[in-house]
């Protein structure tokens, strides 16, 4: 790991690269009947790895300072997720905000960035605000899979 860690290197700068290939910005929703509308929203950034190369991982959570990671057993990779609201809201958005994305990710960023902020105003809790939530998140990582269908989500919400 010396490499990675030399003065020399531009850490923040390559974890916005490595990010920009191996990361993922998403929101999921969950159906819970104990809530209003009925549907949680869960923002959440991960990062992948293979197990043989855990050290970029551990140096992008050290360097983050949030976080957990843990083992995918569907590709046999490490996974860094956060999903706490504070530390996507004070640690993850504002490093990528100062060292943007160059790829089409980038427009997941921005709407990712935008629903934290809905998020953390409460606007998840109302079915107008989670209304624009869902259309938001369904433009994000269209090759990924989604246990629900937007208009299964969105038809109990007019």
């Amino acid at each position: 790991m010396p490499a990675l860690t030399s003065s020399k290197r531009n850490i923040a700068e390559y974890l916005s690269g490595y990010v920009d290939g191996e990361g993922c910005f998403s929101v999921s929703f969950s159906r819970r009947s104990k809530l209003l509308v009925g549907w949680e929203t869960k923002p959440s950034f991960s990062v992948s790895q293979n197990q043989d190369r855990a050290e970029v991982i551990i140096l992008i959570k050290k360097f983050l300072g949030c976080g957990y990671i843990r083992r995918d057993y569907s590709d046999k990779t490490l996974k860094l997720e956060v999903r706490s609201i504070d530390d996507l809201i004070e640690k993850v958005i504002p490093h990528f905000q100062k060292y943007p994305l160059i790829s089409s990710k980038r427009k997941d960023f921005e709407h990712f960035s935008k629903i934290c902020a809905m998020v953390v105003k409460r606007k998840h809790l109302n079915k107008n605000g989670l209304k624009k939530i869902v259309q938001m998140a369904y433009k994000m990582n269209p090759s990924g899979k989604r246990r629900y269908k937007q208009g299964d989500i969105l038809k109990g919400l007019n």
